[in-house]
């Protein structure tokens, strides 16, 4: 399995993480599709989004955003078909690379319940009770970066 990560840079690679949320968030997962894209889902905007290829085949997304000084890991996400290949990890990965390169110490995301152990496992631990987002049990889980 080759895998290359690109940072979204045009609509194209956009559109592509676009449809990697839909059939996750929208269309497997039940999210309405007004709650699941925002004003953060535009080339301009502050959230820097990235594409996760598997042999040329578009198979993960996710975004990063700094809210008060700390990395927000947001939308991560991995198809189907590629699940339990170590492609979140991955993910997580790059987005604490790209933190960390600005300036960034700590960093933050809203885990499903259902996947906070997987987060745990990558050093991440809760800070809050449990709480919904769009219908779904999440927990805000945070991480002091190197």
């Amino acid at each position: 399995m080759n895998t290359t990560i690109v940072e979204v840079t045009n609509q194209e690679l956009l559109d592509a993480c676009f449809a990697i949320r839909t059939a996750i968030f929208v269309e497997e997962q039940g999210v309405s599709a007004v709650d699941e894209f925002d004003a953060y889902d535009t080339l301009d905007a502050e959230a820097r989004h990235i594409l996760l290829y598997v042999d040329g085949v578009p198979a993960a997304s996710s975004r990063l955003r700094i809210v008060e000084q700390v990395a927000k890991l947001e939308r991560i996400c991995v198809m189907l078909d590629y699940r339990k290949h170590g492609l979140g990890r991955v993910l997580i990965d790059k987005l604490e690379q790209m933190a960390v390169a600005d300036g960034l110490e700590k960093a933050k995301l809203h885990a499903q319940v259902q996947a906070s152990g997987f987060y745990e496992r990558l050093g991440y631990a809760p800070a809050s009770e449990v709480f919904m987002e769009d219908g779904i049990p999440h927990l805000l889980m945070t991480k002091k970066l190197k």
